[in-house]
């Protein structure tokens, strides 16, 4: 099973509109509410993929119990820690005839010391007997910022393959407890540890650093444009296909949902990059967020072009004579 911990989980408020006249009313969509946040998205898209998991959460107050609810008919396996503050809200705005969509968010939970220690302690029963664990999204306060280090300590500790992707002050302590694999795109990365990437290799130098954090695989995407990646010491650049694109949300946790599945699988590198990138890319190309069909990878897999760069692996020939 797959663990997918989430610690700042989201009741999405969906609006759809033919079309949306900008400073003028705008009436009768089609209106209704979606569990969001990164790893429930995550966790939508390995359900998609026919792999065991379950998301582990916190819900509060009277949103807490919608999202439960709406979390059960998605059949979205999850357990929670109680807070006692009410579980964040979006809205999204969709304008279907220019193919846009907008999110506005509302305010992080507020999770106090207690809760965090709590949500903690039973994270750690729960590692013991998962096959990997995935740490997701952001941290909603400055008491929950610990919660994703000492994760990932605890799956070292119990010698489980760990995933990160996040963002904000606390991805810092997040990379020096050694995550197994990272994905971030170029934004979160530049934002959150105040680095530049808009070059080649500035990019290679942070998979450097990753490496030398202990990271054995790390992932950086930035929408259409080309992905860097290593694996250990060595890196590669992916070229994505022209896609036409409508709305990103969800991309990058389409992608991480990728990563998993081929290590679920043992898929080579070569084949986690190509079916991370079709997952991603795909899930850009309409309003759905991280409802993938397997099938429809195929059609983008040999679009996507991988080259190494820097240095290169050493093939030796070992054919018996």
């Amino acid at each position: 099973m797959i663990l997918v911990v989430t610690i700042n989980p989201l009741l999405e408020h969906r609006l759809i509109y033919h079309s949306v006249n900008k400073g003028s009313s705008n009436r009768n969509p089609v209106e209704y509410y979606q569990a969001g946040g990164k790893g429930i998205n995550v966790s939508r898209q390995l359900n998609q993929l026919s792999i065991k998991n379950m998301s582990m959460i916190f819900l509060g107050g009277r949103n807490g119990k919608h999202l439960h609810e709406l979390l059960d008919e998605e059949k979205i396996n999850f357990t929670h820690t109680r807070i006692s503050d009410n579980t964040r809200t979006s809205t999204v705005i969709i304008d279907n005839s220019a193919k846009i969509a907008e999110m506005y968010f509302g305010k992080n939970n507020n999770i106090s010391e207690s809760e965090a220690d709590a949500f903690i302690s039973k994270l750690e029963k729960t590692i013991v007997n998962c096959e990997m664990v995935v740490f997701s999204g952001s941290s909603p306060s400055n008491e929950a910022d610990k919660i994703f280090p000492t994760g990932i300590e605890i799956a070292n500790r119990y010698d489980k393959v760990s995933v990160l992707d996040t963002y904000g002050d606390h991805l810092a302590n997040c990379l020096k407890a050694s995550p197994t694999v990272v994905h971030n795109n170029v934004d979160e990365i530049e934002s959150s540890l105040n680095i530049p990437l808009s070059n080649e290799e500035q990019k290679l130098e942070f998979l450097d650093h990753l490496y030398s954090q202990g990271v054995k695989q790390g992932f950086i995407t930035n929408g259409s444009l080309d992905t860097y990646a290593s694996n250990f010491e060595f890196h590669y650049k992916v070229q994505n296909p022209t896609l036409n694109s409508v709305d990103s949300t969800g991309s990058g946790d389409a992608f991480t949902a990728g990563i998993i599945y081929c290590w679920h699988h043992n898929h080579t590198f070569n084949e986690m990059l190509r079916f991370a990138s079709s997952l991603g890319g795909i899930n850009s190309t309409n309003f759905e967020v991280c409802n993938v069909q397997p099938a429809d990878t195929n059609r983008l897999l040999n679009e996507i072009k991988i080259t190494a760069v820097g240095k290169k692996i050493k093939i030796i020939d070992d054919t018996p004579r």
